[in-house]
This record gives structure tokens, C-alpha cells and sequence, in this order.
């Protein structure tokens, strides 16, 4: 059944009161024209609740994302830059990063930039710079509901070197507030390859802003430096945009439900009766979580991060003996859903489901990095 507009409909039933399914939402394939956005394929995916903007040409990022009209997703002031555009030194991966709902930070390393194993490597990789092979962009009916996919394959290769494939796949329904992002990663070369994957989901106001707080499953947590430090007991609070604003760091453990699933969004009771976005993904396919908490003037945005690693750099995760790899043939899976709450009813809900899984208890700060990788290689 569709739900749109307070009523549920079968699919004749809709189909009587619409000349097409673009009337109420759908999906589509446009292309960007102007400025350094010139020739970028995005696909349109409107569920009638959730807006969607999917940057082909960027790793099937997702950028734009809007509930019933109102931004979930902070928007740098870059746009969702060409490919060709690509900095991959130091941090020149800045002069592209168009935030947005997600970005996507891999494959074969991501975070700081450094130097590992003598590869000069800059910052968060390469994989949101990398256009897709798009295979599948379709609606269609399967009963009485109306599915919207987008699928396609990304590739980070060189000759000697990596050869890894992104095969990624998007999909909701026209009605839904839910958003499923489903990936494989394949390693089609012939060697172990280090796998770095973080999934950079970036929210902004009016959904961020001074009422607005952080909701998650998380059981330790650790500042990243010394500016996290500072306030770092208020983690998981907002505030007004701030001049000279330092970014926040935190690195965050988190427990699992009975499924082996965690959970971390951001709520403001304070917009539209209550509205929140939440993230819900495997621990035991993604087992860190970062929190990026950045208040400044502009550049106002909550970062969700899901990731099989720190953001340090690949040369620290080697030293931990954390680094993952992907050996030859081998295929790892990657799902996170993203659910939009409206209504303080099914905020309250999400609030109990986290405080099932967490007790109502706070996590525990660790002093250092050190102590949270150690503290972490002995929790299941």
C-alpha cells in the first residue's frame, strides 16, 4: 500500500487520481549543466515524504535531501563539483566535498593524509571522486507498492595496484520515509587490498541547530584531540553557529540490539512537532562510529559516520594492527537505512528502542586514542 497524504492507497486506486507517478513522486535521470557542476548525472528520487538528489557521477553519493520540503543534509558552498576536479593530495579532497546526506570515504584508505608504506596519501580516498557505471535507475510496481532503485558500479584501480569495484544500490517507496543503501565491495585484483570504508552522512539545519541533540547506541567514546577536549562531556549537544569554531572529533563504541544492529540520529523536538533523522546499520560490517560535530558560521553540520576504521590514516591503523583487507575474490556487504522520525510519537519510540539497547546509561570517556583502540580489540 502507498501512503500518501494521510490516506493509504492500492495501486489502481492511485493510479485514478494521477496522469503519472511523477505527480506524487518518482525518479529520474537529469544532468547538471552549469558552472563545475557541468555535466554531472544526478537522479531525482521523490517518495512523496523524502526528496532525493543522487550524484552518479560522484560515487552515487547522495547529496540534497529533503523532508516534505525542509533540508535534512548540510550543503558546502563547492556543489557536487565534476570528477575531473579531484585534489587527491593532502587535503585538496575538501575542494569538492559538497556534504550533502551522504559521502561516501574509501576504498583503499581514507582519513588524514599521510604517508603508509611510502604511498603518499591524502585525504578520505578517492571513491566519492569516482563516476558510476550506472546500471539500473527504474521505478515499478510490485503490487500494490511503487518501488524507486538506483543502482550502479564504481571502480578504484591502477595498473599494479588495487582493482576494487563498488556495486552500489538505492533504493525506498513512493510514501516511505526509509532509504536503503545496500553496497558490495569486490576485489577483482589478484593481491589482499587494504578496505577503508566510511560512510559520511552529514546533517544541517534546520534540523541542526541549538535545540537539536545526538541519539545513539554508543556505550564508549573517546575526543579525538585536544580541541574535542574541550566540552567533550557535551558531545552529543549543538549550539548556535559559532565564530571560530573549532571542529569536534569523537570516536564512539557502540552496543547492538538483538540483531546486531546500532542506531545513531539526531533529534530536534523543537521543528515541526518533532522531527529526526536516524541511521541504523551491522556492527559486525561497520565497527566504528565517528561523530563530527562542527558549529562554525557556514559550515554548520553534524556528521554520522559508520566506518571499518578511525580517520587518522591508514599508516596508524596499520600500526594498531586494525587495518582490514579484502582478499582476492572476496565480496564484503555494507547496508545502512536511513528513517526519517515525524512526530515527537515516533521520536519518543526511537528514544526508547536506543534506551532498550543502552540502559538510559551515558558511555564511558576514555582519556586517550590509545586506550579506546585497546579498550575496543578486547569488546566483541
Amino acid at each position: 500500500m502507498v501512503y500518501l497524504y494521510g490516506r493509504s492507497f492500492k495501486r489502481e486506486e492511485l493510479l485514478k487520481h494521477v496522469g503519472s507517478i511523477d505527480q506524487v513522486g518518482g525518479i529520474k535521470l537529469l544532468e547538471a549543466e552549469n558552472g563545475m557542476e557541468h555535466g554531472v548525472r544526478v537522479v531525482s528520487m521523490k517518495t512523496g515524504e523524502v526528496d532525493l538528489r543522487i550524484v552518479v557521477d560522484r560515487g552515487l553519493d547522495i547529496a540534497n535531501a529533503e523532508y516534505k520540503g525542509v533540508p535534512l543534509a548540510w550543503i558546502s558552498p563547492t556543489g557536487f563539483t565534476a570528477p575531473s576536479f579531484f585534489e587527491p593530495k593532502g587535503f585538496g579532497w575538501l575542494r569538492g566535498f559538497f556534504g550533502g546526506l551522504l559521502t561516501t570515504c574509501g576504498l583503499t584508505y581514507l582519513g588524514a593524509p599521510t604517508v603508509d608504506m611510502g604511498e603518499e596519501l591524502g585525504l578520505h580516498g578517492r571513491i566519492s571522486y569516482t563516476p558510476a557505471e550506472l546500471t539500473r535507475v527504474e521505478g515499478y510496481w510490485y503490487g500494490d507498492d511503487y518501488f524507486m532503485v538506483v543502482e550502479g558500479s564504481c571502480r578504484e584501480t591502477r595498473v599494479f595496484g588495487p582493482n576494487l569495484v563498488l556495486k552500489r544500490k538505492i533504493e525506498s517507496k513512493l510514501g516511505a520515509r526509509t532509504v536503503v543503501v545496500e553496497d558490495l565491495v569486490v576485489n577483482e585484483g589478484w593481491d589482499a587490498q587494504p578496505l577503508m570504508v566510511l560512510y559520511h552522512f552529514n546533517f544541517g539545519f534546520p534540523l541542526v541547530d541549538e535545540y537539536a541533540y545526538l541519539v545513539s547506541t554508543s556505550r564508549l567514546y573517546v575526543p579525538r584531540d585536544r580541541d574535542a577536549e574541550e566540552g567533550a562531556e557535551k558531545y552529543d549537544r549543538f549550539q548556535s553557529p559559532t565564530k571560530g569554531f573549532r571542529e569536534k572529533v569523537y570516536f564512539h563504541d557502540v552496543a547492538v540490539d538483538g540483531d546486531g544492529y546500532a542506531y545513531a540520529g539526531v533529534v530536534n523536538e523543537k521543528l515541526m512537532d518533532g522531527l529526526g533523522v536516524y541511521i541504523k546499520y551491522r556492527k559486525s560490517e561497520l565497527n566504528r562510529f565517528i561523530e563530527w560535530k562542527m558549529m562554525g558560521e557556514g559550515t554548520y553540520v553534524v556528521g554520522l559516520e559508520p566506518a571499518n576504521c578511525l580517520v587518522l590514516g591508514r599508516d596508524k591503523e596499520r600500526r594498531w594492527s586494525t587495518l582490514q583487507f579484502i582478499q582476492p575474490g572476496e565480496e564484503r556487504r555494507f547496508t545502512i537505512e536511513l528513517n526519517v522520525l515525524a512526530g515527537l510519537d515516533e521520536v519518543g519510540k526511537f528514544l526508547e528502542k536506543v534506551y532498550s539497547i543502552t540502559g538510559r546509561f551515558k558511555p564511558e570517556m576514555l582519556k586517550s586514542v590509545e586506550e579506546f583502540i585497546e579498550a575496543t580489540k578486547r569488546r566483541p
